[in-house]
């Protein structure tokens, strides 16, 4: 960061990003773990810059995260789609974390996509279905909100959250597929949940728990941006069967869903651009 300030940071990254990556863009779409073979799907790109050429943002240092930044055309809109996010567990502190959809919300995205790997708390979610969030648990002890006070302009630093994710998205794109719905619980990582963390989510109510999403639902909320997110079942959370999870096979459930997961998501972007 070139500020201790992480909105005036934000501001930074978010003019360097309109320069690099020229004219308007209505939506940001950032790609989980798994979720980069998809990309190529969502629509033509018009250009790409690394991530680390843009104030604020690191290179990502976790296979499956490219860590690039396009402007991609889908329909008649625009769409900036981040290939890769920062993770708490990569030793970034939150602001850094959620630095990326902060830019993209002040570089004019109204609405924010976010997408993660997540495993299935539900025993019936089966590897590679996609599912809506409807809630989540923020059980990473992080807040991006704590700390400096966000500039009036900004929004209110007291965020409601009782509409995290978007109804109004939410019915959008279950127009494109009849999607699942669930409710996401984020843990710190980098090592998976133990049984006992996984029952305990169970039981607070989780369908899925992922190690992302949640903070930068929040900030993108405190911004004002309207948030979807979706979920990749990559894996059957620890307990639910007997084997064990493993990193690369979270990467190779996204690339065998890589084709239909980047239709689905051309839809519902597509869907949310046009308003209907």
């Amino acid at each position: 960061m070139t500020t201790s300030d992480p909105f005036e940071a934000a501001r930074d990254a978010a003019t360097v990003l309109a320069e690099r990556l020229p004219g308007a863009h209505e939506v940001a779409v950032i790609l989980g773990s798994g979720w980069g073979p998809a990309a190529d799907r969502l629509g033509p790109t018009d250009a790409e810059i690394p991530m680390a050429a843009i104030p604020g943002f690191p290179e990502p240092s976790v296979a499956g995260h490219r860590g690039a930044i396009r402007s991609v055309t889908v329909g008649g809109g625009r769409v900036l789609v981040l290939v890769g996010r920062a993770h708490l567990y990569e030793g970034h502190g939150v602001d850094v974390v959620v630095h990326g959809v902060r830019a993209a919300v002040l570089a004019g995205c109204r609405v924010v996509v976010l997408t993660n790997a997540a495993g299935g708390v539900d025993p019936t979610l089966e590897v590679g279905t996609p599912v809506l969030l409807a809630d989540h648990l923020n059980l990473s002890g992080h807040n991006p909100l704590v700390g400096v006070v966000p500039p009036e302009d900004l929004g209110p630093r007291f965020v409601d959250l009782s509409d995290v994710y978007s109804a109004r998205l939410r019915a959008l794109a279950r127009e494109v597929q009849p999607l699942r719905e669930g409710v996401y619980a984020m843990f710190l990582g980098p090592s998976y949940e133990t049984k006992a963390e996984v029952r305990m989510a169970r039981t607070l109510g989780a369908d899925l728990v992922g190690m992302s999403t949640a903070l930068e639902a929040i900030a993108a909320r405190q911004l004002g941006a309207e948030v979807l997110g979706l979920s990749l079942v990559t894996n059957p959370a620890a307990g639910v069967v007997a084997q064990p999870i493993d990193h690369h096979e979270v990467l190779a459930a996204g690339r065998d869903a890589a084709a239909p997961l980047g239709d689905l998501l051309h839809g519902i972007v597509a869907r949310i651009l046009s308003g209907s």
